[in-house]
C-alpha cells in the first residue's frame, strides 16, 4: 500500500523536495520492513509495518537526494 502512495504522489507533484521546494521526480530502491516473522504450525506470515524509500528531487540542478522511513513528511496535501 506505502507503494502505490509513493507513486501517486510522485505522479500528482505531491511530494516536496525540501532543498528546492520543487516536486519530487522519482524514487528508487522501494522496500517493506519487516517487523515480524511468524513460522507456526500451520500458520506463517510476515508482519510489516512500514517501508523505506530512496527520494530523489531530480529537478534542474538540485543534488537532494534521501533514502529514508519518513518519507509521509514530504508529502503534501
Amino acid at each position: 500500500m506505502s507503494l502505490q502512495i509513493i507513486k501517486d504522489a510522485i505522479t500528482n507533484k505531491k511530494m516536496l523536495c525540501p532543498k528546492c521546494n520543487g516536486p519530487i521526480q522519482k524514487f528508487e530502491k522501494y522496500a517493506e520492513t519487516v517487523d515480524a516473522v511468524w513460522d507456526g504450525f500451520g500458520d506463517s506470515r510476515v508482519e510489516s509495518r512500514g517501508s523505506r524509500v530512496t527520494l530523489i528531487c531530480g529537478n534542474d540542478n538540485c543534488p537532494w537526494n534521501e533514502r529514508t522511513e519518513y518519507w509521509s513528511q514530504y508529502l503534501q496535501d
